[in-house]
């Protein structure tokens, strides 16, 4: 036999993929949302640190050169008086110094004038000056220098401390967005999880209480919600599967029993045939019904594993070409729902795919497998769905086969699984 390879199994009550069987495809590695609401906090709390280290550190600036400047001012005002009155200069006063900036060399008018100078000369700093003219024009300047060097230093104190705060401000900020993340994402995670059981067919599944009133909570309360409303109507769609079932089996019965008063002929054939396929199709609904409601239940014995899948071929009445691997043991199962699943199997094969069909037995696994185009893309993504058999070149048929067979795999405690092989053809594998 050729290797097995995996393919999509479904939920035995509600004919969907379930979560461990269905492909899988190659996930991108996701970034926590913990760790993306951390760096967001980080980034927001660096950012209004600047924001605001900026803003503190131009005002504060602003501030020290006014103050300079207006220090500046009052002194050239003391300093003309003083010279006005007694001919001398008052400390730190001087007529025309070499140093003086440019613009405050030549004042146009007797007013007071003040100018700022970036310079930093050794240790002196930058430095406003005042200046007036003595007299009339041509008269000496008399200039005042203002150092605003110790200004300056208490701003690169103020900057450093800034700093310092931000970053025990980003350093407080971030733990706690991490740890207010790791709450909210925990309840999506919940909510998250419920969602993948519900989809895998558990329409038990709740988020539980959900606290606080918040986006949240209502994505939690509309999934309960959309969980509510699936099991309702599929409670609703099992109850009008086996109210059918159930009515149609005594007239279908009756019917059965008429026609084979019918006298021997090809028309008398045809419709016997016909009953007895509604008969069929009346039987397995009823069987689905009682796989939904739970009633089934396994009767284990030890069987030979080989033997019971020759005598499910045999009563198919079809053909297909059995190989037996050796060394298969007996094995702990319920013959009777074993022979029905590999017996709907082998129809199925017949019935939507092409000869030959091959029945493969080794250890505890049986592979059915046909050579037809194998099975739709829809069903091995989402599972077999009743009353629908899957692209036209597959066939018609009710599309019970694989749903019952699914059940009763469940029943058993076995793993049923479907996909195509390599060079063509439909395969299940059935592993007990």
């Amino acid at each position: 036999m050729r290797p097995f390879r995996p393919g999509p199994a479904s939920h035995p009550r509600t004919g969907r993929p379930t979560l461990a069987s269905r492909p899988r495809r190659a996930r991108p590695t996701l970034t926590s949302l913990r760790w993306k609401i951390a760096a967001l906090a980080a980034v927001t709390a660096c950012l209004v640190a600047v924001a605001i280290g900026l803003l503190v550190h131009f005002w504060t600036a602003r501030d020290i050169r006014d103050r300079a400047t207006m220090r500046a001012f009052n002194s050239v005002y003391s300093a003309m008086d003083t010279y006005r009155r007694t001919g001398t200069l008052s400390d730190g006063a001087r007529l025309d110094p070499p140093d003086l900036p440019a613009s405050l060399r030549h004042p146009a008018n007797g007013d007071r004038h003040t100018a700022y100078d970036g310079h930093v000369d050794g240790n002196s700093g930058p430095t406003v000056w005042g200046a007036q003219r003595v007299a009339g024009p041509g008269s000496p300047v008399l200039a005042v220098e203002v150092n605003m060097n110790s200004d300056l230093y208490g701003l690169r104190r103020l900057d450093a401390t800034m700093a310092v705060a931000s970053l025990a401000s980003v350093a407080a900020a971030v733990p706690l967005a991490v740890y207010g993340a790791g709450l909210i994402g925990r309840r999506l995670r919940r909510v998250s999880e419920t969602a993948g059981r519900i989809s895998a067919g558990d329409l038990d599944a709740r988020t539980g209480p959900t606290k606080g009133n918040d986006e949240v909570s209502e994505i939690a309360a509309t999934v309960d919600l959309m969980a509510d409303s699936l099991g309702r109507r599929l409670r609703t769609e099992r109850q009008f599967t086996a109210d059918v079932a159930h009515e149609l089996r005594t007239p279908v019965g009756g019917l059965l029993a008429a026609v084979d008063l019918l006298p021997a002929g090809e028309d008398g054939d045809l419709l016997r045939g016909r009953v007895r396929d509604l008969r069929g199709l009346v039987e397995d609904l009823l069987e689905i019904s009682r796989l939904d409601a739970g009633a089934e239940q396994a009767v284990h014995a030890h069987v030979p594993l080989d033997a019971v899948v020759r005598e499910a071929v045999t009563r198919t009445g079809l053909d297909a070409e059995i190989s037996v691997a050796e060394g298969t043991h007996t094995v702990e199962t319920d013959p009777r729902r074993l022979e029905r699943i590999v017996s709907n199997l082998v129809v199925n094969a017949h019935r939507h795919g092409a000869g030959p069909v091959e029945v493969g037995v080794w250890d505890r696994t049986v592979v059915v497998r046909d050579h037809g185009p194998g099975f739709p893309a829809d069903l091995l993504r989402d599972g077999p769905r009743r009353f629908h058999t899957g692209a036209e070149e597959r066939g018609f048929g009710h599309g019970l086969g694989l749903t019952i067979a699914l059940g009763q795999a469940h029943v058993l405690g076995a793993e049923l699984r479907l996909d195509n092989a390599p060079d063509g053809g439909a395969r299940a594998t059935l592993r007990l």
